[in-house]
């Protein structure tokens, strides 16, 4: 069983952390400190030893920041954590902030002044970041300082150890571009940039980049380490040699150098002094290479992490390896609901149950690695927590007559899956169906849109929002994030968003997953996953892309008001079932059959 249960979040820790903390600040003579919940790679997923955030206030959402001064703190979270943050965290210590509405540095320019010396650490901070903090406090005239301690690591007795996971080498077939072949490419790109070098930070992005997985982290199969790609001469990798084997060691070499993790700061003040220019993210980068870059007398060149583009827009190799893993997927999500339509009126399932159940018949299919995040199973008014994360203590027993939102999926070696259904369980209220039906409108607005070469996630995403609008509601997330192969759940850089200006390009996998939370009562999200794919009909005034859904498994139709629906809205959900049949009964026994048929009969 991959996913634990018994990790609880304790809002009474932050009372403790929060006066140990505090102590290390006294000693340091600084009167404030900021908490990202990252670590030096910048991933939305991190090891146990940079859980920090966590263990100072109990917040186990996957994104957040703390702000800690002598007399007050404060903890801002985005529209997903709202609920969340205040069943987790002591609000009497920390005072819960939205991210958008009161963000970090409106909060610094509110409670700081000439005598504050606010700190940071700058291995978990970008440049974008820090030069936003600095502008904050320039108002106030507090002090900004850049620490090379981290004052959670003072404080944190029991901090667990850097994990040591071991690399393996990603079979070529389903990369579709050999290692070589990336790296060639990369330099180009670092030399077109007018950089000598350019450093990558994102684990994804060197996983990618050189056809490697690991275990360094839960969910997300990618090895902590750092590389610098070279527009000439050899690449540089810094990794811990406790994560390789002979096999490994021997396939880095015939890619690059090998260097530990400690050679890190060396190398960037060798090509510092001569005077040597580095590619940069500014978004993506701990602030840390950029200190140790300019004071050793290199120069920053600015650029988006060469990586990033080109492992978003997938090719045909990986495509058809992703496509192949939605339909293996789709068994244990057939299964699943099967069990679900037989056990959950039963009164006798559970959240957790349900959940472990669902990885049940993942960890069956034989080729399961991983689950993709951990399940969100919530039913009833958990539902109505968007990233809720179920444990022992907030395990509760399915009710009847409500609604069970579960999200949920597989890492495979050939995809990473993402999938939510919801599902009804008894007799639903008419108002939880007319909202279940809007969500469902939206999810089929967008899976039906055709768009022209360069539109953005931020022109797709009031699609999914229109029927929500236009009866007075909304969802307070974006509808659509970028999804990996056999990587992260959650990839940059494009989205579907309100905020996103990424043009969508061929190639590119996102998620389709509106929703509607009414807090207290339930919860309503309904994802499939796209590609994006060139629209090759020779009757369009301008290049225009589409959405192709490789998620397949069934839509629980009984919370559907059909009357609420177009008839172009019916016809695509009975295609869309007449899909999942087609591709997912092939491997089912003759009782899944027959449930699945009925499971996708027309509406």
């Amino acid at each position: 069983m991959f996913q634990n249960y018994s990790e609880n979040n304790n809002p009474t820790s932050g009372r403790r952390n929060i006066a140990a903390l505090r102590r290390e600040m006294m000693k340091k003579e600084i009167t404030g400190f900021i908490i990202p919940r990252v670590d030096a790679h910048m991933g939305e997923n991190v090891a146990p030893a940079a859980e920090r955030l966590k263990w100072l206030t109990g917040f186990g959402g996957s994104w957040g920041v703390a702000i800690v001064k002598m007399d007050r703190a404060a903890i801002f979270v985005d529209g997903r954590y709202t609920i969340q943050v205040r069943q987790q965290v002591d609000t009497s210590r920390f005072e819960p902030k939205h991210l958008i509405d009161e963000p970090p540095t409106e909060w610094l320019s509110k409670y700081c002044n000439n005598n504050d010396i606010i700190a940071l650490d700058p291995w978990l901070h970008t440049t974008a970041e820090i030069e936003s903090y600095r502008k904050a406090l320039s108002t106030t005239g507090a002090t900004l300082l850049l620490s090379d301690l981290n004052y959670i690591d003072l404080a944190w007795e029991d901090q667990p150890e850097l994990p040591q996971g071991m690399v393996e080498i990603y079979p070529e077939k389903f990369a579709g571009i050999s290692a070589k072949e990336k790296l060639a490419s990369l330099a180009l790109e670092v030399k077109h940039q007018g950089a000598d070098a350019a450093l990558l930070s994102l684990c994804d992005g060197i996983a990618w980049a050189f056809n490697i997985r690991g275990a360094d982290i839960n969910r997300i199969p990618v090895v902590h380490s750092f590389a610098m790609i070279f527009a000439n001469g050899p690449h540089k990798i810094f990794i811990s040699d406790k994560k390789l084997n002979q096999k490994t060691r021997k396939y880095f070499e015939d890619l690059t150098e090998i260097h530990a993790p400690q050679d890190l700061e060396k190398a960037i003040k060798s090509l510092g002094n001569k005077k040597g220019k580095l590619l940069i993210d500014k978004q993506k980068t701990p602030h840390w290479f950029t200190q140790k870059l300019e004071k050793s007398g290199g120069t920053i060149i600015a650029g988006q992490d060469p990586t990033i583009m080109p492992k978003a827009c997938k090719n045909d190799a990986e495509l058809n390896a992703t496509r192949a893993a939605h339909i293996r997927d789709g068994m244990p999500m057939a299964q699943f609901l099967q069990w679900c339509d037989a056990q959950l009126p039963t009164g006798n399932e559970t959240e957790i149950s349900a959940a472990k159940k669902l990885e049940d018949y993942r960890t069956k299919t034989g080729k399961l690695k991983d689950i993709s995040f951990d399940t969100i199973s919530g039913a009833g008014e958990n539902g109505a927590i968007c990233h809720y994360r179920v444990n022992e203590d907030s395990n509760i027993t399915i009710p009847q007559d409500r609604l069970y939102l579960v999200d949920s999926g597989g890492q495979y070696l050939d995809g990473t899956t993402d999938i939510t259904r919801t599902i009804a369980v008894g007799e639903i209220a008419d108002e939880a169906k007319r909202n279940y039906t809007l969500v469902l409108k939206g999810m089929i607005a967008v899976s039906l849109t055709k768009f022209p070469v360069g539109t953005s996630g931020a022109q797709l995403d009031a699609l999914a929002r229109q029927f929500l609008w236009a009866d007075g509601k909304d969802y307070d997330h974006g509808t659509g994030h970028g999804v990996g192969v056999f990587l992260d759940v959650h990839e940059g850089p494009a989205r579907i968003s309100k905020i996103s200006n990424i043009p969508l390009q061929p190639g590119m996998i996102l998620s389709n997953e509106p929703g509607y939370y009414k807090q207290g009562e339930y919860g309503i999200r309904i994802e499939n996953l796209l590609i994006i794919r060139e629209d090759k009909r020779g009757d369009t005034e301008k290049p225009m892309l589409y959405f192709e859904t490789i998620t397949l498994a069934p839509i629980d139709k009984r919370p559907i008001d059909a009357s609420l629906m177009s008839q172009i809205e019916i016809d695509w959900l009975n295609a869309y079932h007449h899909e999942v049949w087609s591709k997912i009964s092939p491997q089912l026994n003759a009782n899944e059959k027959k449930w699945l048929k009925q499971a996708t009969t027309k509406l």
